[in-house]
């Protein structure tokens, strides 16, 4: 096969998305001629898709052909594309480099000037994460007229998804949601080049879920899913894709299928996804954090920490579990020191959790009072499920338990109609708190019935032994004056049976039933058999 054989089978292959195919068939006719700025841009981003180390330096060499064939446009998008990935790999110097050529470029005029859309991209990235939202939005705004000027795609798609996320950061989340469902048309309809899809699939779900809009990631995670599972062999984006289906089973209560997401998130991270890093070892540790298994979370959360992300509110909930509540309100403290708007509604039910564990009941009332403050008039169902839970637990506290069960059985039937297990468990089981305190025994039974069978289908090790004392509590409350023993006498005398029938049933003598039910009688205040049948009706003991 001649060198333009070789070079035309790895353009071909580059078109139908099989990046391996197009890596090594053009590295083959890169060996044997030179080839073009255009299609060594091609290998560069074959290279960068694979997780292969040269994407870098062959992005180098196109950048450099296309200045040698005047094309200063291309090469100032080179220089603008190689800046933004060693940002990414946080290589800030030579990112700044690139960046500063590429401002030179497009300075100089001439059609370079189609490219400064795409250049301010990265500089309102800066003021983004630097906390500076305002000149953010600015600089997405007039890299989103320049590029709609020029016609550049991909650099419409990116200016519309910042300025979404700074819709969002501030408080609008319809708006914002509104510029990402728009980006993610172009998405699916092929509009965009490889990157900043994966980009655009990534930033999108990754702040549904934080805004707690879960339909919304669902709907394109499995579109994620979809456009990573037509690309085999590619690393880029694939971690990350697996990370964001561990997110969503474990909402779902799928805990198995979560952690195999998440290992297999890792095992992308380690062919060469690095931005995969953090969410596959965050939800590797949430799985074990909810499963009881303490010191494998604590690892899976040191290395999602080594990311330069705080692992939060995740690590936090493991200090309290271990009964370190001061250090979970330490941590979660920290977090929402930094956090935009949007994060810090997601630690503040951490927050309130760690409250109410320290029994600090004002500081909790603060937090749930600060949540309300900033949750839209019209929540997305879930963020309202979340808000409903936090204001039940602490009217609990407070003392008000009519009140918090209205806000938990809200809480839980929305949990139920997203199905989202766990949060609603553990809404049956503060459900079972407040009934008992207003004296509904039944009612606590039986939701603490219904959180048992949950927690012991998800695996849910920690809460399943928190709920068991619990329970026993509540039955001992439950049974007032009487014994486990009387209880079960007293329930057999309601189900007909005689003293012989009980004797044998419970492997007692009949004296020794005579004398449970004469003790029952006693402490009742009852004197027949039809009395105390009644009274086991009346008080859930049947």
């Amino acid at each position: 096969m001649t060198s333009v054989d070789v070079l035309e089978r790895g353009l071909e292959a580059f078109a139908r998305q099989r990046w391996r195919e197009a890596f090594d068939a053009l590295t083959e006719a890169d060996a044997e001629t030179e080839l073009g700025a255009d299609q060594l841009a091609r290998l560069a981003t074959a290279a960068i898709l694979l997780g292969d180390s040269s994407g870098i330096d062959t992005a180098t060499r196109a950048h450099e052909a296309f200045l040698r064939a005047g094309d200063d446009a291309e090469a100032a998008r080179a220089a603008v594309w190689i800046g933004m990935h060693l940002l990414d790999e946080q290589e800030m110097a030579r990112a700044g480099g690139w960046i500063a050529r590429a401002q030179r470029i497009v300075g100089s005029g001439g059609a370079a000037e189609s490219v400064g859309g795409l250049l301010r991209i990265p500089q309102a990235l800066g003021a983004l994460y630097g906390g500076d939202p305002t000149s953010a939005l600015e600089m997405f705004s007039q890299a989103l007229t320049l590029a709609e000027r020029f016609g550049d795609h991909d650099a419409i798609a990116l200016a519309r998804m910042g300025i979404g996320q700074v819709e969002i950061a501030m408080g609008d989340s319809d708006a914002g949601f509104r510029l990402f469902d728009e980006v993610m048309v172009a998405v699916t309809a092929g509009e965009l080049s490889p990157v900043p899809s994966g980009i655009a699939y990534c930033e999108v779900i990754g702040m549904c879920q934080i805004a707690f809009d879960v339909a919304r990631a669902r709907e394109w995670t499995v579109a994620f899913d979809r456009w990573c599972s037509a690309q085999p062999d590619m690393v880029a984006f694939s971690g990350q894709c697996q990370a964001q289906r561990a997110a969503l089973f474990r909402l779902h209560g799928a805990w198995q299928e979560a952690f195999t997401a998440a290992s297999a998130a890792l095992a992308r991270l380690r062919r060469g996804d690095r931005d995969a890093s953090y969410g596959a070892w965050y939800e590797q540790g949430e799985i074990q954090r909810l499963r009881g298994e303490t010191d494998a979370a604590e690892e899976s959360y040191r290395h999602a920490s080594e990311t330069g992300y705080p692992p939060e509110p995740g690590l936090a909930l493991l200090r309290l579990a271990q009964g370190r509540a001061r250090s979970a309100q330490s941590l979660l403290h920290e977090a929402m020191a930094s956090a935009d708007v949007v994060n810090r509604r997601r630690l503040l039910p951490a927050l309130i959790e760690t409250e109410l564990a320290m029994h600090d009941t004002a500081a909790a009332r603060q937090a749930v009072d600060e949540l309300i403050a900033m949750t839209p008039s019209a929540p997305k169902p879930m963020l309202q499920a979340v808000v409903d839970a936090a204001e039940g637990a602490v009217l609990l506290e407070e003392g008000a338990p009519r009140e918090a069960l209205e806000h938990l059985r809200r809480a839980w039937a929305t949990w139920h109609e997203l199905d989202i297990p766990y949060e609603a468990a553990r809404c049956r089981l503060l459900a079972a708190l407040a009934s008992r305190a207003v004296g509904d025994e039944a009612s606590a039974s039986m939701e603490l019935d219904a959180a048992r069978t949950a927690f012991s289908e998800l695996g849910a090790a920690a809460d399943l032994t928190r709920l068991d004392a619990l329970a026993r509590s509540i039955s001992n409350a439950a049974f007032g004056p009487l014994t486990a023993r009387e209880v079960e006498v007293v329930r057999l005398v309601a189900a007909g049976k005689t003293n012989r029938a009980i004797a044998n049933e419970l492997y007692l003598s009949e004296k020794t039933v005579a004398h449970h039910l004469s003790n029952v009688f006693v402490k009742l205040g009852l004197t027949s058999r039809a009395a105390l049948t009644a009274y086991a009706y009346e008080h859930a003991l049947v």
